[in-house]
């Protein structure tokens, strides 16, 4: 029997190379319409081919209840903060986090260079979450910028929403 054909990917061309899981689940009735209202919306916008996108799958995340989510590779943190901090996405988060809709929303974010992060809301007991002790992603834990003790950058949009207006402080 011969041996399987190995390959490895090169990523030495990624230095700075970003992938992200994210994952929506229905919690109720409502909910299914919401995961079916941003499904069209999430193919235009990959549709449109932001900069630093390398790629972008479907994907179904969990067992009990299955849901859906996707996988992104960004050529760099900066571009994927970028394109979140700006429509549509800027949008669509504001949107969400004024009105779960009936649903939860998770994203797990690694770092080629090292360093992960997470946020959670309205979901629990996947990815991080299943393993490790959760506590408020509040203050110096609010953004994935400030979880990975990443420096603010200048040329960086606003956050769609900042703690205050979330919170209403």
């Amino acid at each position: 029997m011969p041996a399987p054909h190995r390959q490895t990917a090169d990523l030495s061309g990624y230095p700075d190379l970003v992938v992200i899981l994210l994952g929506m689940r229905a919690h109720t009735l409502r909910g299914m319409r919401t995961l079916f209202r941003y499904g069209p919306r999430i193919r235009a916008s990959v549709a449109a081919k932001p900069e630093g996108l390398l790629c972008h799958e479907m994907v179904m995340w969990g067992m009990d209840p299955r849901h859906p989510g996707m996988r992104q590779y960004w050529r760099d943190f900066d571009s994927l903060e970028r394109w979140a901090r700006t429509d549509p996405h800027a949008s669509w988060w504001r949107d969400l986090l004024s009105d779960m809709a009936g649903t939860g929303f998770w994203h797990e974010t690694y770092f080629i260079r090292g360093g992960m992060e997470s946020v959670f809301l309205d979901m629990s007991s996947i990815g991080f979450s299943a393993f490790a002790p959760v506590v408020d992603a509040r203050t110096s834990l609010f953004s994935a910028r400030r979880r990975m003790r990443m420096a603010d950058t200048r040329d960086s949009p606003a956050q769609p929403v900042t703690e205050a207006e979330l919170y209403g402080e």
